[in-house]
């Protein structure tokens, strides 16, 4: 079966100070044991902020590294997972799903992606 890449954008200047509200997170767990137990979950995480990372670019044969928070940045990968689904549309099923756990005044975007195998 095919696995897939699930990035979770967020705009990290307009969500919660103070993270996912209990009642998200209880939501989140219950539908997360929920696709664990269908099979599909391989691997799951949120992460921290921007501001604790560094990005590493690579141009005219140099590499630089720059620290975090990265102001031109509006949308940021908040978190990811990687599913095993029969196919994409089962893949959409299972992130529209995680998507709407959330409260209204969450701003997401989740790219999902099939990985490239051998």
């Amino acid at each position: 079966m095919p696995r897939f890449l699930t990035l979770i954008r967020i705009d990290e200047k307009n969500a919660p100070a103070e993270g996912p509200s209990p009642e998200l997170q209880e939501r989140m767990g219950k539908l997360l044991e929920e696709i664990t137990k269908a099979g599909v979950m391989l691997d799951t995480a949120g992460l921290t902020p921007t501001s604790d990372g560094s990005r590493v670019h690579w141009e005219g044969g140099k590499l630089s590294v720059t620290d975090g928070p990265f102001t031109e940045s509006k949308e940021v990968i908040g978190g990811y997972s990687i599913s095993q689904c029969k196919d994409k549309a089962e893949a959409i099923e299972w992130t529209k799903r995680f998507l709407a756990t959330h409260e209204d005044y969450w701003t997401i975007t989740a790219e999902v992606r099939q990985i490239a195998e051998g």
